[in-house]
């Protein structure tokens, strides 16, 4: 059973930035940032492949970064250079199995954490 909690988020200006932080519990396959905006569909952001390997959607690469710390169970997101259309609530998330889908397709996120909200204002 994985178990995921986010921490962080909040209110920022345009060009600002923020990090958020998940404490993960149990043994996931891959885990993942998520983030979803009224209206909007769900989208994968930053995840590490079952190898380890970093991804990033196009939207936010060069200006996200994920990170983790597996002695200490957690796994970050530091957003930087923060746009509007970043605000949304974001998802910690995690696959116990491969599904055969790249981390940044959202397909298969069996475990979420409650989510934090991010906003960013002009």
């Amino acid at each position: 059973q994985v178990q995921l909690v986010e921490s962080g988020g909040g209110s920022v200006q345009a060009g600002g930035s923020l990090r958020l932080s998940c404490a993960v519990s149990g043994n996931p396959y891959s885990v993942a940032w998520l983030r979803q905006a009224p209206g909007k569909e769900r989208e994968v952001v930053a995840g590490f492949s079952s190898t380890d390997y970093k991804l990033y959607a196009d939207s936010v690469k060069g200006r996200f970064a994920i990170s983790r710390d597996k002695a200490k169970n957690t796994l970050d997101l530091e957003m930087n250079m923060l746009k509007p259309e970043d605000t949304a609530m974001y998802y910690c998330a995690a696959r116990d199995t491969s599904v055969g889908r790249s981390v940044l397709v959202d397909f298969g996120y069996k475990y979420r954490g409650q989510g934090t909200q991010v906003t960013v204002s002009s």
